[in-house]
C-alpha cells in the first residue's frame, strides 16, 4: 500500500509540476523560418535578427524565428512563391515580386513615383497602401506587416551616360520583376533579368554593362568594385515588404498575431533610420575610393519614362499612382 500511494503521489506531482510550467516551455516551440536575399552584414538581416529574438522573448520562447540571408533558401521570386508553398514562414522581398499575384501592389516602382523617403514613410501609413495590401491578402492570403525602406535606387556602369539617350543599348541587369525595366525600356537600353546573388559575376565578367540598386546594397554586394560609374538617377525608391503566410498566422493567436506585427514594424523602423544614415554618407565614400560619381538630370529620364511606358502596360492604375504622388 506504502508502494502505490507513493507512486500515485509522485505522478500527482508531475502533473502539478507541468501544469505550473511557463506556457513556452510546457508547450512544444513552434520554429519558424524568415528568408530574404540580402547579406549578413545589410540592416535588413541584423534587424530580422533582432525581430526574432524580440518575438521569441515576447512570447516566452513559444515561437522561435531562424533567419535564413543571402537567398540561402531561395531567389527572390522563389522565396516569395515559397510563401504558398509553406517552404517559408516569413519573407522580407520588394512589392514588385509580391506583385505578381496582385499587379497593382507594384505601382510603387513606377520610376519617379516618391520625391524622398519621406514620402515613401508616409506612403506606408497611408490610406491607399493598406488599400493594396488589403487587396493582395485577398489575392494570396499573405499579410504585409511591415515597410521598411530600401533606398533610391542609382545606376552603375562600365559605360558612363549622363542622360536618357546615351542609355541606347545598354545591357542592364534588373531584378527578375517587370516594374525595374520601366526606365531601361524609355532610354533604348536592354533590361536583363539576373537573379541578385549572381550579379557581381556578371558585372564582372561583362555579360551585362550596368544595373541598378541603391547606394547602400551597391556598397554591401560590392558592386563598385566592378562598375567605375555610379549615376545618381534616384529613378526608383525602393522598400521592402515584410510578409508572413497565412499558414504562419494561422498557428498564432490574435495576441501573438499583434506581437509579430509589434516587433515588426519595430525593426522596420530600425531598419530604415539606419538606411537613411548609410546613404547619405556614400556619395563621398564612394568618391575616396575613386569611383566617378555623377549627378543626372531627373527630370530628363522622368519625362522619357512618362512619354514611353504607360501605366496599362505594367498593369497598375494610374489612380493609385495619382494618390501616390498626392501624399503631403
Amino acid at each position: 500500500m506504502s508502494k502505490r500511494f507513493t507512486l500515485k503521489f509522485a505522478a500527482a506531482c508531475a502533473l502539478l509540476a507541468t501544469a505550473a510550467m511557463p506556457f513556452g516551455i510546457a508547450h512544444a516551440q513552434t520554429k519558424l523560418k524568415w528568408a530574404h536575399v540580402y547579406e549578413t552584414s545589410e540592416p535588413y538581416h541584423k534587424w530580422s535578427v533582432w525581430a526574432g529574438d524580440e518575438f521569441k522573448k515576447r512570447t516566452n520562447g513559444k515561437f522561435e524565428i531562424q533567419v535564413f540571408p543571402a537567398s540561402s533558401l531561395g531567389k527572390e521570386s522563389e522565396i516569395n512563391q515559397g510563401l504558398q508553398l509553406g517552404t517559408v514562414d516569413i519573407i522580407l522581398t520588394g512589392a514588385s515580386f509580391a506583385a505578381n499575384s496582385f499587379p497593382r501592389l507594384a505601382v510603387s516602382y513606377y520610376p519617379f513615383t516618391f520625391r524622398d523617403a519621406d514620402h515613401v514613410i508616409k506612403y506606408s501609413k497611408s490610406d491607399v497602401f493598406k488599400e493594396l495590401t488589403e487587396g493582395y491578402k485577398k489575392a494570396t492570403g499573405n499579410t504585409v506587416t511591415a515597410l521598411t525602406y530600401y533606398g533610391a535606387r542609382h545606376a552603375t556602369s562600365n559605360k558612363l551616360f549622363k542622360n536618357c539617350d546615351e542609355m541606347k543599348g545598354l545591357k542592364m541587369r534588373v531584378p527578375d520583376a517587370p516594374a525595374y525595366t520601366a526606365l531601361p525600356r524609355a532610354c533604348g537600353a536592354n533590361p536583363t533579368p539576373i537573379a541578385f546573388a549572381e550579379v557581381y559575376l556578371a558585372l564582372q565578367n561583362g555579360t551585362v554593362d550596368a544595373q541598378e540598386n541603391p547606394l547602400p546594397t551597391i556598397e554591401a554586394k560590392k558592386f563598385y568594385e566592378v562598375q567605375k560609374n555610379i549615376i545618381l538617377t534616384g529613378h526608383i525608391a525602393d522598400a521592402l515588404l515584410t510578409v508572413v503566410s497565412p499558414s504562419t498566422m494561422g498557428k498564432m493567436t490574435p495576441a501573438e498575431q499583434k506581437i509579430l506585427t509589434d516587433v515588426m514594424q519595430e525593426a522596420a523602423v530600425k531598419a530604415t533610420e539606419d538606411i537613411r544614415k548609410r546613404e547619405g554618407e556614400l556619395v563621398d565614400e564612394f568618391k575616396k575610393k575613386g569611383n566617378n560619381v555623377v549627378t543626372v538630370d531627373r527630370n530628363d529620364f522622368q519625362q522619357r519614362v512618362l512619354k514611353a511606358i504607360t501605366f496599362e502596360s505594367m498593369k497598375l492604375d494610374k489612380k493609385d499612382w495619382d494618390r501616390i504622388i498626392s501624399i503631403k
